[in-house]
């Protein structure tokens, strides 16, 4: 037998066992992380699986949840939106001055944070299908740098506090309020997560999305409306920004034009460490939802830990650089 089909015999072997360790990595990575993690900070501290701890993780998870949810959208379709935290402040900034400053309905209010949400993100689909800009990370980089400077702008630079003086109640109810040891939030982001994933799975539309993403070309000439789909999904992605932002002022009792810096890059984590590819045609609502529960973990657990802040942006960097190699890895064993 001569060297070469010695080699023509092994490399299959080769390849089969580096597609077969990226499938396993795409398929199992973040779940065996966040086991890791969760059995990781139940030995070093004491705090961590108390049920305080735990309800506070659920809460301080949900913001990141609904950016994920339009985020993977976006990303499903080869896209992005890097707008996310800068509409979460526009919308909520805009519901603080309606509720606290003009004294709305509460009720009308959130209709108008959510309403506000949609139609910032209908803006960037828009941006995307009718200026053809070449990616949407231009168009949505732009809107991020608009839809903050009006937060600016519209506040005066200011926070807007004071929704329980407003007798908003209910915003404050949605935020931060429970039922027993669950916080509301983390139900309202179980229900949602839950329509989405049938949207995903069990429509037309979510199999246009993953068609869009895994080639645009061959969606178009199957009859789908591309730029339809694009600008419902960014409208969707402004809608859970808008979502996350009702959560954030009830949590927090305020408005203010600095929320959401910097929110989209933990969200973005998340969908990626969740399964999903920056190449688009791929990512689960389940896949996600966990991402964010490992963002989140790992961000209550630097804090139990005592870990200073400048390190704990080292480690959620370091976190991002793992889920793009992540991704990098699934995408090499799917092509092997």
């Amino acid at each position: 037998m001569t060297n070469t089909t010695m080699i023509d015999k092994c490399e299959p072997k080769e390849k089969s066992s580096k597609a077969t360790i990226g499938a396993l990595i795409g398929r199992y990575g973040a779940i065996l992380g966040l086991l890791f993690l969760v059995i990781f900070l139940s030995i070093t501290s004491d705090v961590f699986l108390t049920g305080s701890n735990l309800s506070n993780i659920a809460r301080q998870a949900t913001v990141n949840a609904f950016l994920a949810i339009g985020l993977l959208l976006a990303i499903i379709t080869a896209g992005i939106d890097l707008s996310v935290g800068s509409t979460l402040a526009l919308a909520m900034c805009s519901m603080a001055i309606m509720a606290i400053k003009w004294g709305v309905n509460p009720y009308l209010s959130m209709v108008v944070c959510l309403a506000i949400g949609a139609f910032m993100g209908w803006i960037n689909g828009i941006l995307l299908t009718k200026l053809h800009l070449p990616h949407p990370y231009i168009a949505t980089l732009g809107t991020m740098y608009i839809y903050r400077g009006l937060s600016l702008v519209i506040t005066d630079a200011s926070p807007i506090s004071g929704f329980d003086r407003a007798g908003a109640s209910e915003i404050l109810f949605l935020g931060a309020g429970s039922v027993g040891p669950i916080p509301v939030s983390f139900i309202v982001v179980v229900v949602v997560y839950l329509i989405f994933h049938v949207i995903l799975t069990h429509t037309s539309f979510g199999r246009h999305i993953y068609a869009i993403g895994g080639n645009v070309s061959a969606a178009r000439l199957s009859g789908i409306n591309v730029k339809k789909i694009l600008v419902i999904v960014y409208t969707l992605s402004g809608l859970m920004a808008g979502l996350a932002a009702l959560m954030l002022a009830g949590r927090t009792n305020s408005g203010f034009p600095n929320a959401g810096s910097g929110y989209e890059t933990d969200a973005i984590a998340a969908v990626i460490i969740g399964g999903a590819s920056f190449s688009g045609g791929s990512g689960t609502i389940g896949g996600t939802a966990i991402g964010v529960l490992l963002i989140a973990v790992l961000r209550n657990g630097l804090v139990l830990l005592n870990v200073p802040t400048e390190w704990q942006t080292v480690a959620i960097g370091l976190v991002i650089i793992g889920a793009v190699a992540v991704d990098v890895l699934r995408q090499r064993g799917q092509s092997q």
